[in-house]
């Protein structure tokens, strides 16, 4: 391989990981159950030595850059026309892309005016808005309806974020988009059997929170109860998905996103089935494993791979939340524990999956399975009561299955069990009295009170978790607390936006002054849940 031509002693471990991206690469194409006109292959299958000199060559800063790229001619020429290309320096290399390839735009073309904040996002919708896919080339599994993306690098659609964009968009009426949305992701589960992180062929090996009842039931909210029923079925498969594995567990074991905690006890983890680099972010999963060894003898490439994947599939990636604080109090990436996590806000999610398929199947007279998982809602509920709920601590935190303990982190995760009315009422008391204590910033409410340079952690706040806190503590009448931090996070988007004529990924909600930052790249404009949750906060008609 070409990888093999550099001196320096790391590219050995290059070859390594290589091999065995290969060989799992080849298996999300002959998947099982994957209809034939679906599989898609990934990058690193589809170019072979190209991928891995280009991402390891440092042909780009943004790793993803060169995985959205749409090659100009057939695949088959490129890897040929590569192996016999003689000079292979990083200059030649990038002159090789750049002819075979169109790159994604790094940038918008749309130009920012100065209207008002909510029209600017009524624009947007047009803005970040893309077709149904005719059959593309490249890594983009195409879509049958038209979609809302995020923006920025995020240029195809993700999974937890649609939801969080659909408020807005039922503000703006466009329940026809909605419903486009809904029918994509209906259309990815039963073509895959899950929702992918992102409708790209490098996302198929994990998910996202799972959103999905949420979206059904916020179209049902505009088009009626049938909705429910429509997608009962779609339902289920998401339901089927996320327990796969459930079978033969013994106590305080795992396999997949399933561990048996207890007997008769199931809760869920994050999880991928793949336990390599993503290719999305590959020279950097590369260095925090190689990292990661060095510093934790235990520890396996292969399980730090599958650990930063877990945490992508967790939407907050990355967070102190999966990561181990070390004796000095400091927590690094290379820390990753992901899988040994049980996290309250994806066991809330399914609880809250459970409620709405008992719904839809009573709307259909399905009776026996309408009892059937009203029950395992309720099981669920009594184990996130038993599981995550911290007397000491008076909030809701992760649980670490592996040490059979709490993780001691901190995180807005916690408000899921009140966004879901899964807590008491003192229960709900404790955690407001936490929020305001610990979370409540000049700008809203940031992430984790942990700063680790990580981007789900302080000094950022994010949009989604802006709206289930809002929601979780209205549910409880906390609401003055509720209306602080509503003004607070809408009057720091206006003020942003004033300065900027723009809408952010995330925010710096305890300096003012900063923009927000950490993670893996630079904070990303658009953006389509921060435009969503907006909307549905300044709206007139939201008597919340």
């Amino acid at each position: 391989m070409k990888i093999l031509r550099a001196s320096d002693f790391s590219w050995l471990i290059l070859l390594f990981i290589v091999c065995s991206c290969k060989t799992e690469a080849e298996k999300i194409a002959k998947s099982p159950g994957v209809a034939e006109e679906a599989r898609i292959l990934p990058p690193e299958d589809l170019y072979g030595d190209l991928f891995y000199d280009v991402q390891t060559g440092r042909i780009f800063e943004d790793s993803k850059t060169f995985v959205d790229a749409r090659p100009v001619y057939e695949v088959s020429y490129i890897r040929e026309a590569y192996q016999s290309l003689g000079d292979t320096s990083q200059a030649a290399l990038a002159s090789f892309v750049n002819e075979h390839f169109e790159l994604p735009e790094a940038t918008s073309k749309y130009k920012s005016d100065s209207s008002s904040i909510n029209m600017h996002i009524t624009k947007l919708w047009d803005v970040l808005k893309r077709p149904a896919d005719e059959r593309v080339t490249g890594t983009l599994i195409p879509l049958p309806n038209p979609y809302i993306v995020p923006g920025g690098r995020f240029r195809e659609v993700y999974y937890w974020d649609s939801y969080f964009t659909m408020l807005g968009l039922l503000e703006d009426g466009e329940v026809e988009t909605i419903r486009h949305m809904v029918d994509n992701f209906a259309f990815l589960i039963n073509e895959y059997g899950f929702i992918p992180n992102g409708n790209r062929t490098y996302y198929l090996g994990r998910s996202q929170p799972p959103f999905f009842a949420l979206m059904v039931e916020l179209l049902a909210s505009a088009e009626g109860d049938q909705v429910l029923v429509d997608y009962l079925p779609e339902l289920e498969k998401e339901y089927e998905f996320w327990m796969s594995g459930k079978a033969g567990l013994g106590t305080q074991t795992a396999n997949k996103r399933v561990v048996k905690v207890n007997e008769n006890v199931y809760l869920n983890r994050y999880w991928d089935e793949f336990a390599t680099p993503r290719p999305e972010s590959y020279r950097e999963d590369v260095e925090t494993a190689n990292k990661a060894v060095a510093l934790y003898p235990e520890k396996t490439r292969e399980q730090v791979y599958r650990d930063l994947r877990a945490g992508a599939e967790s939407g907050w990636d990355y967070s102190s939340r999966w990561l181990e604080e070390s004796e000095n109090g400091e927590m690094e990436l290379s820390s990753i524990q992901t899988t040994d996590i049980l996290p309250v806000d994806l066991n809330s999610l399914l609880y809250n999956l459970e409620i709405t398929i008992s719904r839809a199947a009573g709307l259909a007279e399905e009776n026996s399975k309408m009892r059937e998982f009203h029950e395992k809602a309720i099981k669920r509920k009594e184990a996130i009561l038993k599981y995550f709920w911290n007397d000491k601590a008076g909030f809701f935190l992760d649980y670490n299955f592996r040490r059979d303990q709490f993780t001691g982190k901190f995180s807005l995760a916690g408000l899921y069990p009140l966004f879901f009315e899964i807590a008491s009422k003192k229960q709900a008391m404790e955690v407001a009295a936490k929020v305001e204590e610990v979370f409540l910033k000049p700008g809203g409410v940031v992430a984790t009170p942990y700063q680790t340079g990580e981007q789900w952690d302080a000094p950022n706040g994010w949009a989604p978790l802006q709206w289930i806190t809002i929601k979780g503590l209205r549910n409880y009448d906390h609401v003055e607390l509720a209306d602080t931090i509503q003004d607070r996070w809408t009057r720091l988007n206006s003020q942003v936006y004033d300065r900027t004529y723009k809408m952010l990924e995330k925010y710096n909600v305890e300096d003012l002054s900063k923009e927000s930052g950490g993670g893996e790249y630079p904070t990303q404009d658009g953006f389509g849940w921060t435009n969503g949750i907006y909307k549905r906060l300044t709206s007139e008609e939201n008597s919340d």
